[in-house]
């Protein structure tokens, strides 16, 4: 897609998130930013690069406390909007954008930067899909864990805005094996052809996931309603028929008062953990199936590798005749739990706005909904409010990053909740202490283990803000363990610390002093 007053809050939801594991952070307020992306390191879960139009990104390295911003420059490609931003299997990070080369037409490559963690720089980029003068449009890309192969999906326009009915938009593909420095030939996957009209005949919305061992698979809309696709073989070949998900009544493009254009494209994602749910595949999006004025959130799902798909499962909880819009999914990779970020209007009988995390823990049969913006925002429809939104989470850890829009002034703002922190904790659920307590440098944390476990463990602040990320997702055996950590190498100063740990699903907390 070519890129063109406080109120009283209202808790009308039954589910309440703690201030303790919530927290709501401004990254930016300059060069009106939409359309945001986010991703986490999941060997640090303390750090975070995010994006948005048309050329910023923002770094945290306090898990999404505070964020400093930069602006992304290609000088061979040109950067222009349409951030996706991902994480590969050492840590580097990737921001995949439109392109505005300087030896070329606007939108005729999608470019990809890899960050230098040593040099805290971007490179000037690589490129895919380079057709002439068709349009690339709308990209997204996933990294297969395995292999840190990085895989991209998106649409390739032959001309943007054309009624030709001899023009039409595809769905194409590439993949790199080598941290993004080149790419394979662009490759089309799609059966139905699109129109290039952009709008509910043109085929968009393709967000690739991997799954467990090493699948591709992709979902889109368009003039077949929303389809799947999968390939088996690294991208080399993909199926001759795409296989239906669901109808889109309404279409993927809508109207919602208030926005400048509205859009249900769906977010494709796979359970890489190893909970009873791993391979379970998840296409989310929303359409207007149920009324202009009821825009809903969906969900469908297969466990049959996309064979087969359930009936689309509503994932806002609020009753018929309010709207939820521009959704954006993602699965916990540490546990299988789903999360789920929209704009909802479930309170208001206007156009205030806010912003809810759904949570799934029993494969998508059930969501538990959340409102998480402190106070609405009254966006208004001369004012691009961009196409998404976008989300992360990794072992409890949620980011969710999103555009707030006050009537003519735009934000970016990221909610940080920790569901680490905001389960209910027992005092002592298991065998388990901190020595010697009060500290002044070193700290023992014995445990004892009735089964093998997978143990996560950090330390928070009185404030609940996280400190130090000790260990995360390690497995133990049954029997007693010892870890030991220095509080002089974590830069802890004198204070009042809590030690939060969690073995499976059970939870343990107690309060460390620091000397």
């Amino acid at each position: 897609m070519k890129k063109i007053i406080l109120l009283p809050f209202l808790a009308l939801i039954t589910v309440t998130v703690s201030a303790q594991m919530m927290s709501n952070i401004l990254v930016s307020d300059e060069y009106s930013p939409e359309e945001p992306s986010i991703t986490m390191n999941p060997k640090n879960p303390l750090m975070l690069m995010a994006g948005a139009n048309l050329r910023s990104y923002y770094f945290s390295d306090d898990g999404g406390m505070s964020w400093t911003r930069g602006e992304l420059v290609s000088n061979q490609n040109g950067v222009y909007g349409d951030p996706c931003l991902i994480t590969d299997t050492a840590g580097n990070f990737y921001y995949f954008h439109l392109a505005n080369p300087s030896n070329g037409n606007w939108l005729d490559r999608i470019v990809c930067q890899r960050y230098d963690n040593t040099t805290n720089t971007w490179n000037d980029g690589s490129y895919m899909g380079l057709n002439g003068d068709k349009d690339q449009d709308k990209a997204w890309a996933v990294v297969d864990s395995a292999t840190n192969t990085i895989y991209v999906t998106w649409t390739q326009f032959d001309q943007y805005g054309s009624n030709d009915t001899a023009k039409h938009s595809d769905i194409m593909f590439s993949k790199s094996s080598d941290m993004g420095d080149s790419w394979s030939p662009a490759l089309r996957i799609n059966e139905v052809r699109g129109d290039c009209i952009d709008s509910d005949n043109t085929v968009e919305g393709a967000v690739p996931a991997v799954g467990p061992d090493g699948e591709i698979y992709v979902a889109w809309a368009g003039p077949a309603g929303i389809v799947f696709d999968r390939s088996l073989d690294g991208g080399n070949t993909w199926l001759d028929h795409d296989i239906f998900v669901s109808d889109q009544p309404g279409g993927w493009d809508y109207n919602v008062p208030g926005i400048y254009r509205c859009n249900g494209l769906p977010v494709t994602c796979c359970d890489l953990s190893r909970s009873q749910y791993r391979g379970t595949i998840y296409v989310n999006w929303t359409d207007q199936r149920n009324g202009t004025g009821d825009t809903d959130v969906w969900l469908a799902k297969s466990t049959d590798g996309g064979n087969s798909w359930s009936n689309p499962i509503r994932v806002n909880d609020d009753a018929p005749g309010r709207q939820q819009f521009f959704s954006w999914m993602t699965v916990d990779g540490a546990n299988g739990d789903i999360y789920i970020v929209f704009y909802d209007r479930r309170n208001y009988i206007d156009n205030h706005t806010d912003v809810c995390i759904a949570r799934s823990t029993d494969g998508g049969e059930t969501f538990q909904n959340f409102i998480v913006n402190l106070d609405p925002f009254n966006p208004v429809s001369q004012v691009f409010f961009g196409d998404y939104t976008n989300i992360t989470a990794y072992d409890g850890f949620v980011h969710a990053i999103w555009t707030r829009a006050d009537i003519t002034s735009l934000s970016v703002w990221v909610t940080n909740i920790d569901f680490f922190v905001g389960t209910v904790e027992n005092d002592e659920p298991i065998p388990a202490k901190i020595y010697p307590n009060p500290a002044k440098d070193i700290v023992n944390f014995e445990f004892s283990l009735k089964s093998s476990s997978k143990v996560s463990a950090k330390l928070i602040d009185m404030y609940g803000k996280t400190v130090a990320l000790l260990f995360s997702g390690k497995s133990y055996g049954k029997g007693s363990h010892k870890e030991v950590f220095d509080t002089g190498s974590l830069n802890l100063a004198p204070g009042i610390y809590y030690l939060s740990a969690r073995f499976n699903n059970t939870f343990y907390k107690n309060k460390l002093v620091i000397e």
